[in-house]
């Protein structure tokens, strides 16, 4: 019978045997991983034989309270179950999972802007390349990484110039006169050179394509994002080194006439006025040589559970295949983390990076001078001087690049502060600071006896200087949720952003002695107007976002984005812009009446993007106010007695001023097949309005005669392909594939309002070349992309060898008769077609890579060629071999006869290595051959057919200038500083501790 006191000693044994319970409980925490190393979120983490369990965060990260002496069950679909067993000391656990590759990859994280998102929850069109599928070999530019690896991504680098940039276009331009390159994101960090990473140190990149994915950077987002995260500190202990030797060599050259063809010709000809200097000169290859260039990283790595470091510093020489070329860098990082309190509810990271660039610019001027000089003459005179031989644009190119001193310095610099702080179980706040600092100085010296320049202005000396400082600091709140079959997520968030600009420069003339070089600007005795200036600008952007995304059953995803920027660039009434997005997805193979499908369909998901974002890029600093400069006019100060140059307006006002805006809508497919095929398809279409261009303005009432203003509209539409396939996957050989296509049509839809007016903008500028003065080949007009070539179409030569051209009637006639109104469409430089192929082979512990890319469909205007094949030339100036076949006996004009399909293949890289595995903790040595650029294959007859998309890629190198200041994509004119062909030694070793 119950009483009082057994009741009392009932409750007593309950208390004892749940405090003897809880005494044998313990918190067990752990990180899980995949096979490759890489955290694993959504792992499922249970208490073996009880319902006590977990799911591991974004980080892989998981904290349970679980029995001393029991075991927890470690799990993940498509991995094998492990079983762990908990130990009194067993505290902070690592777990990697075996995987049978799709499975794993679909929850591998990817960078969405201010957060991550397990790859099979994407809703925007999203493309990841890992480490080691990146483009390998001397790589001086860091975009080049990505060349050929990301569907709807052209990377397009016009010349083997190691200190020459790439230029970069995703999913076709959206602007006349601002950038067109997307924004780049390190580590969190927006609007980062990309140079400052070196590929060594890039753990993956994220490729941000359609506006749902890109709103979130707002008036930033507009061309896409590129979001690249560096390798951190992991848990453990290794140190490893990669070193590359390389020759480098020019395969192709113009295939000019020889001294002793120039020779034979004269003889044939009988032409008295020409002059044998009894010399016998390959100019081309008299100012190239084999570039011997190597490359070295170390890095080390060390960490724990709660805290680790890594650090790496890398050397460069990158020698180029013109004499007096080339690039020398060296950087360094360290980036470290630390986690604080028991359930590590606090982290802090930071990161620092640092290189130095040292290059001699050349004189791209000289490629028009070994085209033009007489092969006969020699590079040196008897007396072992540089010969000398007067005429125009006669100068001898070795000289140029002998005779002078260009030094180049650049520094860059970016440090960061992070701070997570996980609070309510279900948020986490984030706080990042961060500054960017980038410099170049430039110092050159034209000696008193340097042909170009140096003797005409008795020695020429040049000092300058130019930085920017980007300063920014962020702060965000998380909010994830899991009840049930409901994720939902919740981001929120502030950003300031502070680019300081400023530069100054000197130079000065006619100089006594050339002992001084550069260093003493004051020993110039000529002082002209302009010999010293300097600038300086500013500009802030503040921003507010937000992000919301919702989950149902994993099979329904949804995700709304919206950005609020205040941008000082700005007009007075139209200081704010809002950028929002939204995005579905739907995993049908999720479905139940999918469920027969399962043995061969591993995943389909269908996703809808919309959104809006903008482009700032192209307004200025102070392109929405009034600006007073120094004008031509003087006037008298009776004050001072002096006459003072007079200030005048150079700008109006436009307080309308705003950005450039993109709506997107994109529709994509991702799939995955027998457990051996992934990959996706896209269809796009973005229309930009709102474009830059400075139109003329009547004066009155503008007091200036232009004004730069949002008008024009263009659209861009395409389809994007990549496929990734393990076509066999046997335990010693294996063999995978990947293949990127990419589609787009870009138009003009509208260039002029009411208010602001233009036909047409001639652009791609001939100016500078013989007989094209005041010419242009190219206009952008409504229905045309940009680029598009006009002008005459050629109908061949006549008996004669005069060159013929179809008029508006589509009669054959002769120059004399032509007129605009007989103009036409020559078609234009947007490639119809991209790709880019990869394969990788392994046997036993040999592998073999093999990677290229190709542009299909696009003309290029061969202008080199244009004035090469000139029959006023000879003997004076050097010729194609083929053209004393042509027939051709009349001047050149620029005509459809001159352009030509530029499309091309090239075989980016072949390597073949071996790895030898080391006994100690999977440390090992590979040792491999590499090539590079082996072949290309093209009809066009230039040096190179990838050729520029912007006017400083070629013309502002000869020192021309394009009048209209637009780009003059597809234009090859003398900028051929030849694409080495590499072949490469390397090393990477591996210590594991």
């Amino acid at each position: 019978m119950w009483t009082a006191k057994s009741a009392v000693l009932m409750i007593a044994m309950l208390f004892l045997s749940a405090g003897i319970f809880a005494q044998g409980k313990k918190q067990v925490s752990g990180t899980v991983y995949d096979n490759t190393g890489n955290v694993l979120p959504g792992a499922s983490v249970m208490e073996a034989g009880t319902k006590n369990g977990t799911s591991t965060d974004f980080d892989g990260k998981f904290t349970l309270q679980v029995a001393v002496g029991g075991a927890i069950e470690v799990s993940f679909i498509g991995a094998t179950t492990q079983k762990i067993q908990i130990t009194a000391s067993a505290s902070n656990l690592d777990v990697r999972l075996q995987n049978d590759g799709y499975a794993l990859a679909e929850v591998q994280v990817v960078s969405v802007g201010y957060g991550k998102v397990k790859k099979s929850d994407l809703t925007g069109a999203i493309s990841t390349v890992g480490a080691d599928d990146l483009v390998k070999g001397t790589i001086s530019s860091t975009e080049q990484v990505l060349q050929g690896k990301v569907a709807g991504l052209n990377i397009i680098r016009p010349s083997g110039d190691p200190s020459a940039g790439a230029t970069i276009r995703l999913r076709g331009g959206t602007s006349l006169t601002a950038s067109n390159s997307p924004l780049i994101v390190v580590d969190g960090i927006a609007g980062v050179d990309i140079n400052i990473v070196q590929p060594s140190d890039i753990k993956s990149v994220d490729v941000l394509k359609d506006a749902s994915a890109t709103a979130i950077y707002g008036s930033r987002g507009a061309n896409g994002v590129i979001i690249i995260t560096t390798k951190s500190g992991t848990k453990g202990v290794s140190v490893v080194y990669s070193g590359l030797s390389s020759v480098g060599y020019v395969a192709d050259n113009l295939d000019l006439l020889s001294a002793n063809q120039w020779r034979g010709y004269v003889r044939q000809t009988g032409n008295a006025d020409a002059v044998d200097y009894g010399g016998n000169t390959n100019w081309q290859k008299a100012v190239e040589q084999t570039a011997i260039s190597q490359s070295h990283t170390l890095s080390i790595n060390s960490g724990k559970a709660d805290s680790g470091f890594r650090t790496s510093i890398s050397y460069l020489n990158n020698e180029g295949v013109i004499k007096k070329s080339g690039l020398e860098r060296i950087s360094g990082n360290v980036s470290a983390y630390q986690y604080l309190g028991d359930n590590k509810d606090v982290k802090f990271d930071m990161g620092l990076f640092a290189n130095i660039d040292k290059w001699n610019p050349i004189d791209y001027r000289i490629f028009e001078r070994v085209y033009n000089l007489n092969p006969t003459i020699p590079v040196y005179d008897a007396n072992g001087n540089f010969s000398s031989v007067s005429g125009n644009i006669y100068e001898n190119p070795v000289e140029i690049l002998t005779n002078r001193t260009v030094d180049n310095q650049r520094h860059r610099l970016l440090g960061y502060f992070k701070t997570e702080v996980k609070f309510l179980k279900d948020f986490m706040a984030s706080a990042n600071i961060s500054l960017e600092h980038n410099a170049v100085k430039g110092s050159t010296y034209k000696p008193s006896y340097a042909v170009m320049e140096g003797r005409t202005e008795d020695g020429y000396a040049q000092k300058k200087y130019e930085e920017y400082t980007n300063a920014q600091g962020e702060v965000f709140v998380n909010y994830n949720k899991t009840l049930d079959k409901h994720v939902i997520g919740a981001l929120a968030g502030y950003s300031y952003f502070e680019n300081i600009y400023q530069g100054f420069g000197a130079q000065r003339s006619g100089f006594v002695t050339d002992a001084f070089s550069y260093n003493n600007l004051g020993a110039g005795y000529n002082y002209r107007l302009g010999d010293v200036y300097s600038y300086k600008g500013k500009s802030n952007l503040v921003s507010f976002f937000a992000r919301a995304n919702y989950s149902y059953d994993g099979k329904y995803l949804l995700t709304a984005t919206v950005r609020r920027d205040g941008s000082s660039r700005f007009g007075e009434n139209n200081k704010w812009g809002t950028f929002p997005s939204a995005s579905a997805a739907w995993k049908i193979s999720s479905e139940e009446f999918m469920s027969s499908s399962k043995d061969w369909l591993d995943n389909l998901k269908i996703r809808v993007g919309y959104g809006v974002t903008g482009n700032q890029d192209g307004i200025g600093e102070y392109k929405s106010l009034s600006i007073l400069g120094v004008g031509n006019d003087s006037y008298y100060d009776p004050v001072t007695k002096t006459w003072s140059l007079a200030y005048s307006p150079k700008q109006n006002p436009n307080p309308d001023l705003k950005w450039e805006s993109t709506q997107q809508l994109n529709i994509g497919v991702d799939f995955s097949l027998f457990n051996r095929i992934s990959g996706s398809f896209e269809w796009y279409s973005k229309t930009t309005k709102d474009l830059l261009y400075t139109y003329e303005v009547p004066q009155p009432p503008y007091l200036v005669g232009n004004m730069l203003a949002n008008v024009g509209e263009m659209s861009n539409k395409g389809i994007e392909l990549t496929l990734n396939a393990d076509i066999i996957k046997g335990d010693k050989f294996t063999w995978d594939a990947n293949l990127t296509l990419g589609h787009n049509v870009q138009k003009i839809e509208k260039l002029s309002n009411p208010t602001y007016k233009t036909d047409v903008i001639y652009s791609g500028s001939l100016h500078g070349l013989a007989g094209m003065s005041g010419q242009y080949s190219q206009v952008i007009a409504e229905g045309y992309p940009v680029g598009t070539f006009w002008g005459f179409q050629s109908a061949g030569l006549d008996a004669d060898g005069k060159m013929l051209y179809y008029n508006a009637a589509g009669e054959k006639v002769l120059d004399g008769v032509l007129v605009d109104a007989d103009k036409k469409d020559l078609g234009n430089i947007q490639p119809d077609l991209t790709l880019g192929i990869g394969m990788n082979f392994t046997y036993g512990n040999f592998d073999l890579g093999i990677s290229g890319y190709g542009m299909f469909g696009q003309k290029a205007l061969n202008a080199t060629n244009m004035m090469l094949n000139d029959p006023n030339r000879l003997p004076a100036f050097n010729v194609p071999d083929d053209f004393l076949n042509s027939g051709i006996t009349s001047s050149p004009k620029y005509s459809s006869y001159w352009i030509e399909d530029a499309s091309f293949f090239r075989l980016q890289t072949l390597s073949l290595g071996y790895t030898l595995p080391l006994k100690y903790k999977g440390s090992k040595i590979r040792m491999y051959v590499m090539g590079e650029n082996l072949f290309v294959l093209t009809s066009y007859k230039g040096v190179d057919p990838e050729i520029g998309l912007n006017a400083q890629d070629g013309i502002n190198q000869t020192g021309v200038m394009d009048l209209t200041g637009l780009a003059a994509p597809g234009i090859d004119r003398y900028n051929n500083y030849p694409r080495p062909t590499t072949i490469s030694v390397g090393l990477n070793f591996t210590l594991n501790n």
